[in-house]
């Protein structure tokens, strides 16, 4: 499957569920991708991409952004406090933001700065122990403290299901509390699930092996 296929298929979602073209923006997550596949995916003129991690962002995006202009690149992983100013630098969005003392953190070198990109929280809906993300009883919590006590501008929220439950029970779970929130985006959805994910009203998918193939982790 290609980039346009992909495209084609996004804006095909977005007419079957109702939704202006556009609405939604498809995040290419080139994690762990050779550098000729993601220059491959820029010369289709694609410019929305997505990473996971801060250091292997850190090695590739800066030329690629000197090469190819206006690139968008959001960090879709985890963060750690440590690596916060370097993410400051590269990202235009974080959709990973989990935790108080990141916020806390986040926070103090926002104003230092006085500017931030677009910020999600991420949300654990499957409460699972071994993943990240805001439990579902305390997102209203978090919300209020990021917006109030800390004067972050929060964007939206963040998802990723549990591998074995039906993606779009978690999906409209998490469009519930971003509804009661008055929180506009959704980041949901990836390579197997997008489709669904738009249609309960994903504004930012991240698929990455539909786009660019399989991974070749060391």
């Amino acid at each position: 499957m290609t980039l346009a296929d992909i495209q084609e298929r996004v804006r095909a979602a977005e007419i079957k569920a109702g939704r202006e073209d556009g609405s939604v923006r498809l995040v290419a997550v080139s994690k762990v991708q050779p550098l000729e596949r993601i220059e491959a995916v820029l010369k289709a003129g694609h410019r929305l991409f997505g990473e996971n991690r801060v250091q292997e962002a850190a090695g590739k995006w800066p030329e690629f952004r000197e090469r190819f202009g206006d690139v968008k690149i959001h960090l879709v992983g985890p963060l750690q406090t440590n690596k916060l100013r370097q993410a400051l630098d590269l990202f235009d969005a974080i959709h990973s933001l989990d935790r108080a003392k990141l916020a806390r953190k986040l926070a103090s070198e926002v104003q230092a700065r006085g500017a931030c990109p677009d910020l999600f929280i991420q949300v654990n809906t499957g409460e699972e122990p071994q993943k990240a993300g805001v439990l579902p009883a305390d997102v209203d919590q978090f919300v209020s403290q990021c917006r109030g006590e800390l004067d972050l501008p929060i964007s939206g929220l963040m998802v990723i299901p549990p591998v074995d439950e039906e993606p779009a029970l978690h999906f409209a779970l998490l469009r519930k509390m971003a509804e009661r929130n008055g929180l506009s985006d959704l980041s949901m959805g990836m390579s197997a699930d997008y489709e669904s994910a738009i249609a309960l009203g994903a504004t930012h998918v991240r698929v990455g092996s539909a786009i660019f193939g399989a991974r070749a982790y060391d």
